[in-house]
């Protein structure tokens, strides 16, 4: 009963809304001062980890080096090798929510100050595209493992339930079996009754016969 109502809470949480991942532009404050940007939500995981995961992303560019502090990642130079020689800093910031979404934005410095902008689309598009799959991994991830969590109950529940239905093929083949045996008990205490009375004339006319045999011994003189 008791992993029962766990999967119940937990269906019940997940259901009721929609956690559709969008990227949009919007602007932010950065540790170089407000910017153009992206801007997504992930939901379902903790700000610590999503910061790690981000930054651990940033690593897979070649970078001069990628920097966290309270609030923002900073990737140093990062070279994206579809883009050319040219590295771009990447200012990214994590904002979570009282709903326990995670805002999480993204700005690009070209340097100068020259942050990308909707007007390079080919650009913006593949960082659309990275953080859209950056955030979609990272909102799944949790219901997943919450997800395997909760099947290894639901296989363990039916092991359980399986095991009960086995019990009681047993309890009603037992039950069953004592019924023939009752009958079969049954049967043989009336045969034995009338197998007993059948023994009590045969002990009685026995009996006369000794009597009678000890009579005619005493009548010898």
């Amino acid at each position: 009963m008791k992993k029962q109502i766990i999967v119940l809470i937990v269906c019940s949480a997940l259901s009721g809304y929609t956690q559709e991942i969008k990227v949009k532009e919007s602007s932010g404050k950065f540790s170089v001062g407000s910017a153009p940007c992206l801007e997504t939500k992930i939901y379902n995981h903790t700000i610590s980890e999503v910061k790690k995961q981000w930054k651990d992303k940033m690593k897979d560019f070649k970078n001069e080096k990628v920097k966290e502090n309270s609030s923002e990642i900073i990737g140093d130079n990062i070279l994206i090798k579809d883009w050319g020689n040219n590295p771009v800093d990447i200012y990214t910031s994590f904002d979570e929510q009282s709903d326990k979404s995670i805002i999480m934005k993204v700005a690009l410095d070209f340097g100068n100050n020259n942050f990308l902008k909707n007007n390079d689309r080919d650009k913006t598009k593949y960082i659309e595209n990275m953080m859209k799959e950056f955030a979609t991994k990272m909102s799944m991830e949790p219901l997943e493992k919450q997800i395997k969590e909760q099947s290894k109950l639901i296989t363990n529940i039916e092991g359980e339930q399986k095991l009960l239905e086995k019990k009681n093929e047993n309890l009603k083949k037992d039950i069953e079996n004592y019924k023939e045996k009752i009958k079969k008990a049954e049967e043989d205490i009336k045969n034995n009754e009338t197998e007993i009375e059948k023994k009590k004339q045969a002990l009685s006319t026995q009996q006369k016969a000794v009597e009678e045999l000890k009579k005619k011994k005493e009548s010898i003189k």
